[in-house]
């Protein structure tokens, strides 16, 4: 009996016992509750304003996806991607398959551009910014150089007003600028790659010359944060630079110590980078309805906020719904509680459970430029071939003779016939490494079939970004020539597949497809495919 007691006392006393971890995983969440993020984004999307409204003429570039929620979509021109990971230290990478042209045109067009992004809690930049970025730029910068010199060269191939703009290079800045907390031998590591990243880069087919007559002046880094002075008084033209200025703006303040902030309402705690990581706190909730309503959600306060979110996120579904557009139900389960939770829980331990397929779409200033009605079509150059995500394409359906439907939670409306619409489930290779590899054979004989006929095919995927893009990519290379020109497969047959030669046809795609974002794993499937293509030489030609 007094083993008994003495047992029963152990397992009373147990709950009561809480580790150093626990505790404190239990404050961060309750912390991080929803209210507190999106009043985090606010208070660092009035800093990212601010700095905007310094150089007016410049536009705002959200880096993806984190970026978009620190400016109101009107406000943001374009769209770019630029992964951390090609920063981070000893893993220093220029990435063929994000080369970001778009953006070098749009800088050069506008005489420079800012970019907005943010990191947790610890660091003043993420490390797309203080490396990846820097990285890219100078290595455009040497592409550039290099094709100019050349150029001066061949002077005679080269009409008299562009030879005056290629002879500019004279006082090219074509060095590595990276920020002053970059270690010096993390600086020489970087140093010593860009000759290679460079030769890659001009190996890969991109558009050179198009960079080389729009930048009149060399790409270079500025870093900006909330730790940032700048004297109003002094900010300094643009056309005072000897430099095209990429302006890095990180939107969240970097300390160390948690802040408890207070408005004339309402008491919140602010949290760095809150944009970051949307899945595992935004309740379906994104960076375009977060603006559209922001006044509303603020306003509520803590309390009415959750409430909020989800009847915006069931409103937004149901008219998406109502208008025959895909709109997956999102829901939230309760985290399993503890008693260790006690009086000061605040109920908001919740995850959401998203549609197993990728991440949501997002729609930018520049992509509605391209569409009126919000709904967007990439055409491949002339190939016939266009790509698109299925929450969006709506009426642009009246603009293709065929589809291919890669996603797996939707189904459009076929245009005519059988022949006219195909449906092929695919999934992203995390959740299954072999989908596009098993489906790509079927995917590339309608395609053969309808290209032969002259018909427009449209190939689209949930979010438009990746498996879509994957699809038209083991198109343009099994079924066009190197000119991008259709020819059946003939030249494919009669070459080599190599990875250099599928990473020219990739950019010739991203080229047109400015939103892709293909993953590693996705694109090794595709190549897998045209290898395997390659071996059993298989006739498509019905």
């Amino acid at each position: 009996m007094a083993a008994a007691a003495e047992s029963a006392d152990a397992a009373a006393a147990g709950p009561s016992t809480l580790s150093i971890y626990k505790a404190a995983r239990r404050i961060k969440r309750r912390e991080s509750t929803l209210y507190n993020a999106l009043r985090s984004v606010a208070d660092d999307a009035a800093f990212v304003a601010e700095i905007a409204a310094l150089w007016p003429a410049l536009p705002l570039v959200a880096n993806l996806r984190c970026g978009l929620w620190y400016a109101p979509p009107r406000a943001v021109a374009a769209t770019c991607y630029f992964k951390s990971t090609d920063g981070h230290s000893g893993n220093w990478a220029f990435s063929t398959a994000r080369l970001n042209l778009h953006l070098a045109l749009l800088a050069g067009e506008r005489g420079g551009c800012i970019i907005v992004d943010s990191t947790r809690r610890g660091k003043r930049f993420p490390d797309s910014m203080s490396k990846t970025i820097p990285i890219w730029c100078c290595v455009l910068n040497r592409a550039i150089e290099r094709y100019r010199r050349q150029s001066i060269n061949g002077s005679a191939a080269v009409a008299n007003k562009d030879a005056e703009k290629v002879s500019e290079s004279s006082n090219w800045d074509n060095s590595v600028h990276l920020p002053v907390w970059v270690l010096e031998t993390e600086k020489n590591a970087i140093e010593g790659s860009i000759e290679e990243w460079t030769t890659q880069f001009e190996s890969c087919g991109a558009d050179i010359c198009s960079l080389a007559l729009s930048l009149q002046k060399p790409l270079r880094p500025l870093w900006i944060s909330q730790r940032t002075r700048i004297w109003l008084n002094e900010v300094p033209e643009l056309e005072s630079w000897d430099f095209t200025p990429i302006i890095l703006v990180s939107a969240s303040a970097s300390g160390t110590v948690a802040t408890q902030r207070m408005t004339s309402e309402f008491s919140w705690h602010y949290i760095p980078g809150a944009g970051d990581d949307e899945e595992s706190w935004a309740r379906g909730l994104t960076p375009t309805l977060f603006w559209k309503h922001s006044y509303d959600l603020l306003d509520g306060g803590p309390d009415l906020c959750n409430q909020l979110v989800a009847e915006i996120v069931e409103k937004d579904r149901v008219y998406h719904a109502q208008r025959g557009e895909h709109s997956p139900q999102i829901t939230a389960k309760p985290l399993k509680c503890s008693s260790h939770d006690g009086p000061f829980s605040n109920g908001d331990h919740t995850s959401i459970v998203q549609p197993m397929d990728s991440d949501p779409p997002t729609i930018t200033a520049m992509d509605k430029q391209n569409s009126s009605d919000g709904h967007i079509l990439f055409w491949i150059g002339t190939s016939n071939l266009a790509v698109a995500s299925t929450l969006q394409v709506g009426n642009s359906l009246a603009e293709v003779d065929c589809i291919l439907n890669c996603d797996s939670t939707s189904n459009l409306p076929s245009t005519s016939s059988e022949n006219s619409y195909l449906e092929l489930p695919m999934v992203g290779s995390k959740d299954d490494r072999f989908s596009l590899m098993k489906n790509l054979p079927k995917a590339v004989s309608f395609a053969n079939r309808n290209l032969i006929a002259g018909k427009k095919l449209l190939i689209c995927c949930q979010n438009g970004e990746d498996i879509s893009i994957c699809v038209a990519l083991a198109i343009i290379t099994r079924l066009f020539d190197c000119d991008g020109f259709f020819d059946h497969g003939d030249s494919f047959l009669k070459g080599d597949v190599t990875k250099l030669e599928m990473r020219k046809r990739l950019v010739f795609v991203c080229k047109y497809a400015v939103n892709a974002r293909p993953s590693r794993g996705n694109l090794k499937q595709v190549y897998g495919f045209l290898c395997n293509e390659k071996e059993h030489r298989f006739d498509y030609v019905n």
